[in-house]
């Protein structure tokens, strides 16, 4: 084999390589020579028919495989000698086209082909003294376990018929309609509903149609008007005024919901007390994954513009491409195209190519830190994330499981994520993380922490 580098431009190298007649010659002979010793050939005993007869049988056949090992051999010399990290599989292209590759699989020339390695940056990961962050912290109080069991006991309340001919409607009541919706007095498609029911003051409803039914009787007619709002699931109808005729059938009372142990044995506990001692775990719990959650974005925020180094431009591709994919199905949903969210596909395009990019950095960063950190996944750790996400998935866990420990590239989905988190807690490690107390509104508010580093 014969490798010149042709190009060294960034991260891209290109070299053309030659294999030469007389090498692929001698391993299609060997491949023939094998194939001797197990064929059964018509007219021939076992392992006596003439070399020359197989190689018109399978000559270009065996030829084809002779290549494409040759290949793969002649490119992985060429990483190991030039000492070549690359970020992707090589691309090859066949100057000579057909026409050479014919001949190569006639055994009649030498085959000559190009080759081009896209490389892995150089990173210099250096220190993380120079990082500070604030982890958000909300104690979680009574009032937040309350809150969570009042939900509950809404979830599990029952409603009385109101049977006073004078009862009117009020905020927590239900109420089962009839209406049809209309727009400048044509009913809409989807607009007219039967035996629907309403919770007044639960805010199910377009904003203003439940306040207009405060104070209802049950046989009671209204006309209500409310506006649908902008960006609302039917684009042809965001933004649109509508009128609604509502029969009110009948008008019901939530009934008193007392939380005692009879309340909490709905849900599986034997007492109020231990109700509340799995509710304070879980809100525990969430509040710290959120605050987990904000502290990760926050140091991703802080790599991102510590580090700046040319991408390799196939991976950002490909994962621009695995962005826009998911853009595209989102757009054939109702209200999902670009002038429905008051945009263009151009500045979407370049929106997403940023996080494109952003994604690809930091996976490149992350990797070079656990590389050097010496930051490992064993097994035991991927097969427990394993059996926790088959888990989620009641009847089809055996299913779940043979796919995804028969599909090495479907794996590799958990284990990247569970080796994200110990790199984060590696460079947490290393960095100044001061805490403070804030409301269960902030932490869990979209807007993200502020960091300095």
């Amino acid at each position: 084999m014969q490798a010149t580098q042709t190009l060294s431009q960034g991260l891209k190298q290109e070299f053309k390589v030659v294999l030469p007649a007389a090498e692929l010659a001698t391993k299609l002979e060997s491949q023939l020579a094998e194939l001797r010793s197990k064929a059964h050939i018509n007219g021939f005993r076992p392992g006596k028919a003439p070399i020359s007869h197989l190689k018109r049988l399978y000559g270009k056949g065996l030829m084809g495989e002779v290549l494409q090992e040759a290949v793969k051999q002649a490119n992985r010399k060429i990483i190991e000698d030039n000492g070549l990290r690359i970020a992707l599989e090589p691309r090859l292209d066949f100057p000579g086209g057909a026409d050479e590759i014919g001949k190569a699989l006639e055994a009649e020339g030498d085959f000559s082909y190009c080759v081009t390695f896209e490389l892995l940056p150089a990173i210099e990961i250096g220190t993380f003294d120079d990082i500070a962050l604030e982890r958000l912290v909300a104690p979680v109080g009574e009032d937040d376990v309350a809150r969570v069991i009042a939900n509950l006991s809404a979830r599990a309340r029952e409603f009385e018929e109101k049977t006073d001919e004078h009862a009117r409607a009020a905020t927590g009541d239900r109420l089962t309609l009839d209406f049809i919706g209309k727009i400048d007095g044509v009913a809409f498609e989807g607009g007219t509903q039967k035996d629907v029911d309403l919770v007044l003051g639960s805010g199910a409803f377009l904003p203003g149609f439940e306040e207009q039914l405060e104070g209802a009787a049950k046989g009671e007619q209204r006309v209500v008007k409310a506006r649908f709002p902008a960006d609302y699931a039917v684009p042809a109808l965001g933004g649109r005024d509508a009128e609604f005729d509502v029969t009110v059938k009948k008008v019901a009372a939530p009934q008193p919901r007392p939380i005692d142990d009879a309340f909490a044995a709905k849900y599986g506990f034997k007492s109020v007390a231990d109700m509340r001692s799995a509710v304070r775990a879980n809100v525990e719990a969430d509040h710290a994954r959120a605050s987990r959650d904000k502290l990760k974005r926050a140091l991703l925020d802080v790599l991102d513009r510590k580090f700046s180094f040319a991408l390799p431009e196939g991976l950002v591709e490909q994962e621009f491409s695995t962005i826009w994919e998911q853009r595209e199905r989102e757009a054939k949903e109702p209200g999902g195209t670009f002038a429905d969210e008051g945009a263009t596909e151009e500045a979407a395009r370049a929106e997403y190519r940023g996080v494109a990019e952003r994604r690809v950095r930091l996976g490149l960063v992350v990797a070079e830190i656990g590389q050097k950190a010496g930051v490992k996944v064993e097994d035991e750790d991927v097969t427990e994330a394993l059996v926790e996400r088959v888990r989620r998935f009641p009847g089809r866990e055996k299913e779940l499981w043979e796919h995804y420990r028969n599909n090495p590239q479907v794996l590799a989905q958990i284990r990247a994520p569970l080796y994200e988190e110990r790199v984060v807690d590696h460079i947490l490690a290393q960095i100044k993380v001061t805490e403070r107390s804030v409301s269960r509104e902030e932490l869990f508010a979209d807007g993200e922490p502020g960091a300095a580093g």
